[in-house]
């Protein structure tokens, strides 16, 4: 029965990245974030991280021990910094979803969207599915496929595809 509720009055978040992008999109309100996925992290002398900002301003942090990264940019694969793209995504969440005042966690479908060549390992999947969870998704799918329409995504559909 909550989960129902859950169900009715939260929302899907279709989440496609690519090593230079990162786009999010409310299926139900169809609010769109669409940017860089860079983070600006600033560490402290006793090395203790904060983030800046994130997304395209990330590129307009400018001072001493100020580094801009990439979590989704590495030679091999896709996801190259767990703790920076959950912060991301935390970032992307707020962004997406600040016009509800109790914002509900997202069910989240996410969609790499390159070096997928011969699928995604058993790690990879883990790997995505740890990070929608540790961002703040109450439930996540991890997408291999063609580009979806949001108008054709069914979270319940795709779950049981992917359970297959």
């Amino acid at each position: 029965m909550l989960r129902q509720i859950l169900n009715k009055f939260g929302t899907t978040i279709y989440l496609q990245i690519w090593g230079n992008r990162l786009k999010l999109t409310d299926t139900r309100t169809g609010l769109i974030f669409d940017e860089k996925p860079l983070v600006a992290i600033k560490s402290d002398s006793k090395g203790h991280l904060s983030i800046l900002a994130a997304g395209n301003s990330a590129t307009d942090a400018i001072g001493d021990n100020i580094e801009i990264t990439n979590p989704f940019s590495h030679p091999r694969v896709l996801l190259s910094d767990f703790k920076v793209g959950e912060r991301l995504l935390q970032y992307a969440f707020k962004e997406i979803l600040s016009n509800t005042i109790l914002p509900p966690s997202p069910r989240l479908v996410v969609h790499p969207m390159e070096k997928t060549e011969g699928g995604l390992t058993m790690i990879e999947v883990r790997a995505f599915s740890e990070l929608a969870l540790g961002a703040g998704a109450r439930d996540a799918i991890i997408y291999q496929g063609r580009e979806l329409s949001v108008q054709e995504i069914d979270f319940e559909s795709l779950k049981e595809q992917t359970d297959e």
